[in-house]
């Protein structure tokens, strides 16, 4: 992207040269004195804009607006929540191309991607506004006479949201609208990596509440670890909902736990498409290539490993390695790019330790494995690797675009293979077999969180809920019924009679 065309973009969004990054609603922006986080572009390495950060006194300030606005929010109707709700999704496609270049031109992802992913944040706004009139509890059957049992969903209060570079707006919507629509507040916490995302969007959620006369409700407090770990270890937070490794996913578990507080824990994938002997390859090769090469392999949804009959495993290795070679790498603004660049250099390196420890384990690469300097300084090449089994550094996350190719003979075989990594997120298996794919479903089949029959592992729609197992994490979020865990359920006894009688036919005169 030209200098010209960034700032004109930069300027739709309101995003300046150095902006703050704490917020408190629509016109109470903080200026925190703290230096600056600096956003870079990783296609050219270049700094794109600065945000000023939150420090211990702002995070503070931000909490008490929070809980300010909590304290109003629940009180209304969770109708009218909704429609602030739908509102916020109106805004958001009115800027969709806009919001969509941003999140390309920060992290990188091409184009097409961004774009989807600010759809994505559409659809769930769409979905939490059915959603606000659908908060349903149940009622029970009491054993004493004259009484009536039902339970209830209140708010929990102001949450706390943590989420990673690869999905800066979509995984703040998939909570922020189901948690809006429950009445609790949202106080966020972005990547420091795509910091510039996250103001844009708090602009637009800025603008959507003073139309409704609100503030408090959508809170930005952007800024490095020592923020995330203030919101983990906040009491007055009572959900915390983090988006990232497995080992920092795993310390944001412990303290909020020490304190009694609920998580909501989307952390690492290590997910593997069973491909069968009697698989349509075209249709595999495919799903296998969108998975493990789109985002550059940064989603938690990638793909890692394909476990291909040993029958086919030969063509299936033709077939993806003739995909590959013919994968446009490049700018991820241009038409025609698959491939853009990894996030950070350290990535890079990331990415190249991991395939020299592949081939130390007696990998073959069979197509990239290096990085391509002359694209840019944090492009690499699309890798495949043949391993003769599931070593370490298959049980291990990269997070780029690695695929390991596994063989199996027997489905039992190859489900075991499957199982055996300590993530378990999402996971696929190509078959024309009925009986095949329902053993792969079934409950001695995959054991992660989304399993699809020929469709890939990477992506998810909003109307399901999403999350995986293991060290994963097990939080769901999204679809389905994943707004239980951005509420608090209270189970209400009422007696209609003059008698007291106790459950269980218990007397006490």
């Amino acid at each position: 992207m030209n200098q010209q065309r960034t700032t004109a973009l930069l300027d739709r969004l309101q995003i300046a040269p150095v902006n703050r990054g704490v917020c408190a609603g629509p016109d109470t922006w903080i200026d925190s004195g703290a230096p600056p986080l600096v956003s870079y572009n990783p296609t050219t390495g270049e700094a794109i804009a600065a945000v000023v950060p939150a420090t211990a006194e702002t995070y503070d300030g931000l909490v008490d607006a929070a809980e300010a606005g909590f304290a109003a929010w629940r009180e209304w109707p969770v109708p009218r929540r909704g429609l602030l709700v739908r509102d916020l999704g109106v805004a958001a496609r009115e800027l969709l191309e806009p919001l969509g270049e941003l999140i390309t031109l920060e992290m990188g992802k091409i184009r097409a991607e961004g774009l989807g992913e600010v759809q994505e944040m559409i659809d769930i706004c769409e979905f939490a506004t059915g959603l606000s009139r659908q908060l349903y509890g149940l009622t029970m059957h009491s054993e004493r006479p004259r009484h009536r049992m039902y339970e209830q969903w209140h708010p929990l209060g102001p949450i706390g949201v943590i989420t990673a570079f690869n999905f800066p707006i979509a995984v703040w919507s998939w909570n922020a609208a189901l948690a809006a629509v429950c009445g609790d507040t949202i106080i966020w916490k972005p990547s420091e990596l795509t910091p510039l995302t996250a103001v844009a969007l708090q602009h637009v959620a800025n603008r959507v509440m003073a139309d409704y006369g609100l503030s408090g409700v959508f809170n930005l407090a952007a800024g490095g670890p020592d923020i995330g770990r203030r919101l983990a270890d906040d009491p007055r937070l009572p959900l915390v909902s983090f988006t990232g490794s497995t080992q920092v996913g795993r310390a944001v578990a412990q303290t909020v736990a020490g304190r009694l507080g609920r998580t909501i824990l989307e952390l690492g994938g290590n997910n593997a498409i069973v491909v069968a002997a009697d698989a349509d390859l075209d249709l595999a090769t495919r799903a296998i290539l969108f998975g493990a090469v789109g985002t550059a392999g940064q989603r938690c949804t990638s793909t890692r490993r394909v476990i291909v009959q040993r029958s086919v495993a030969g063509e299936l290795a033709e077939r993806l390695t003739r995909a590959y070679a013919q994968t446009p790498v490049g700018d991820p603004l241009a038409e025609g790019t698959l491939l853009g660049p990894l996030v950070t250099a350290a990535a890079v390196a990331h990415m190249e330790n991991a395939v020299r420890q592949a081939v130390a384990e007696g990998g073959r690469v069979l197509t990239g494995g290096h990085a391509l300097p002359d694209a840019g300084p944090q492009f690499v090449a699309p890798t495949i690797i043949h391993m003769p089994a599931q070593t370490a550094i298959v049980h291990r996350e990269t997070f780029a675009p690695i695929l390991y190719l596994l063989e199996f003979d027997t489905l039992d075989e190859a489900i075991r293979l499957h199982n055996d990594v300590p993530q378990g997120l999402s996971s696929a298996i190509f078959t024309d077999s009925l009986r095949t794919a329902e053993q792969f479903l079934a409950a001695t089949g995959s054991d992660c969180g989304i399993a699809n029959v020929n469709i890939g592992t990477s992506g998810a729609e909003i109307g399901g809920a999403f999350g995986g197992e293991k060290e994963t994490g097990g939080g769901r979020e999204s679809g389905s019924d994943a707004w239980k865990g951005y509420m608090r359920r209270q189970t209400n006894t009422i007696n209609w009679s003059r008698e007291l009688p106790l459950a269980q036919g218990i007397r006490f005169e």
